[in-house]
């Protein structure tokens, strides 16, 4: 009986064990046939890069790209692609990438994450390290904080302060946070601040007192009105030009200085006509208005350039006229092309009437006046600069306050000259009149210009460094 239920038992484990290998093969043929199905006759989509994107907020989502293949064909250009992607909402998306061709189907689908993961910017209104006075507290400073997400939130930030540091930290609504430190130096390495009152160039008048402006100071730890030291004396009895300086230290050894000018010279007087040549010297205009001159009694100034013979300048010199320097060249890209091109220009004339007159002259006229804005072209702001250095060389600038309108060719005829001139004389003040000696029409209309004023009770005298000076306004 145990053989007979053995033999039984071993034949059913057989049938078993043959059944499951059957089993088995036939599930590996399945899958054989579903891989070679799928390989063979469904179509391929391959995604380049990863199947998983993360995008921060509002950040625009760019096609990593896709390929597709059908029994070894390139098919990409037949996948749609379908995309729910909203950056401008946190939250999870699908771009499905799907291809049907004579209803073999396949698709892929990318997922994509849309995130807050930018930290929050703080602004402070300072970049650097922060100096505070010493002995005092430091008293905070302007700060903002902005999410990309969640908008202002300064509201949030938490301040932590200590003897040497002061740190600024804030997180967002996802958890992203930022932090600045700021050192804090007890030290004061700021100048005081000191201005002048009123202008850099002041004029005093011979045998009258000067009062000096003074100046203002501020500095950022201290109280400094008192500490000014002023340096410079102005002697109202000598005519020509003084430097005053005013300086200033704080506690901490931080030094601040400026200057003023102060011009003394004799007070115009009104009525006074300054006649003034520019332009020349040319034969057949300036000698016959050096007769003109010498005829009627009146002593002038003569604006020379490096053109024109050396004798009529020698004649104006000795007949008791004024020799000022106005320009070598008369190029204004030359001139005004730097302050050193103007001073080598400036030198070459001066030398020119100094060799002639043995006499250095430092009166001087600008080509075009200080008010002159052609300098623009060659040198922004020269004006403002050579207006004070010529002062701190030495020299005194006269502009004028009467044109003649000679220069430009806008009055050609003498009774044009005539007119120009005499309307606008005033015995209110004083008259620096404008004129050119090379120009035959002003040659013409000068005799009666000058008996004109002569018949109107008006003076003639000639500049002189005691003369005050008569200036334009610098509008470069």
């Amino acid at each position: 009986m145990v053989n007979k239920y053995s033999r039984q038992a071993v034949r059913v484990f057989k049938n078993k064990r043959k059944l499951f290998v059957d089993l088995l093969i036939f599930g590996v043929l399945i899958i054989l046939a579903i891989g070679i199905y799928n390989f063979l006759l469904l179509p391929d989509i391959r995604l380049k890069g990863s199947r998983f994107i993360e995008l921060d907020y509002l950040e625009e989502y760019n096609e990593l790209g896709y390929s597709a293949s059908f029994l070894q064909d390139d098919v990409t250009d037949k996948v749609k692609v379908t995309s729910n992607v909203n950056s401008k909402k946190l939250g999870n998306y699908e771009i499905i990438y799907s291809i049907n061709i004579n209803g073999f189907k396949r698709k892929a689908v990318r997922k994509v994450r849309v995130t807050d993961k930018t930290a929050p910017v703080i602004k402070l209104a300072s970049s650097d390290d922060i100096y505070v006075c010493p002995g005092k507290k430091y008293a905070g400073e302007d700060f903002s904080a902005l999410d990309f997400y969640d908008g202002d939130i300064t509201d949030k930030v938490v301040i932590r302060e200590s003897d040497d540091e002061i740190t600024y930290s804030v997180k967002d609504s996802h958890g992203n946070k930022t932090s600045i430190s700021r050192n804090i130096i007890y030290e004061d390495l700021e100048k005081p601040t000191i201005t002048l009152n009123g202008s850099d160039v002041v004029y005093a008048f011979l045998g009258e007192e000067y009062k000096d402006l003074g100046v203002t100071v501020t500095d950022n730890c201290d109280n400094l009105t008192k500490k000014v030291v002023t340096s410079g004396e102005v002697d109202v009895f000598t005519p020509g030009s003084y430097d005053v300086t005013y300086k200033v230290s704080d506690v901490a050894g931080n030094v601040a200085s400026v200057k003023r000018t102060v011009i003394v010279s004799e007070r115009g007087k009104n009525g006074t006509i300054y006649l003034t040549f520019d332009d020349g010297p040319k034969w057949g205009t300036t000698d016959v208005i050096l007769d003109i001159l010498k005829e009627e009694g009146v002593e002038a100034t003569f604006f020379v350039t490096n053109s024109g013979p050396d004798e009529l300048i020698k004649r104006a010199f000795d007949d008791g006229h004024t020799i000022g320097l106005h320009t070598a060249s008369h190029n204004y890209s030359v001139v005004y092309a730097s302050v050193d091109s103007y001073f080598q220009d400036l030198d070459i004339v001066s030398q020119r009437v100094k060799n002639i007159t043995g006499q250095e002259s430092k009166i001087i006229r600008f080509p075009g006046g200080a008010s002159n804005t052609i300098s623009r072209r060659y040198s922004s702001g020269i004006m403002s600069l050579l207006t004070v250095e010529v002062l701190n060389r030495g020299y005194r600038y006269y502009d004028w306050n009467i044109s003649s309108g000679d220069a430009a060719g806008t009055a050609p005829t003498a009774d044009q000259i005539f007119n120009n001139v005499v309307n606008n004389l005033s015995k209110n003040r004083v008259n620096m009149v404008l004129m050119h000696d090379i120009k035959p029409y002003t040659r013409d209309a000068l005799r009666n210009i000058i008996q004109y004023a002569k018949r109107e009770g008006y003076t003639f005298e000639k500049i002189t460094t005691k003369t005050e000076m008569i200036t334009q306004r610098v509008n470069n």
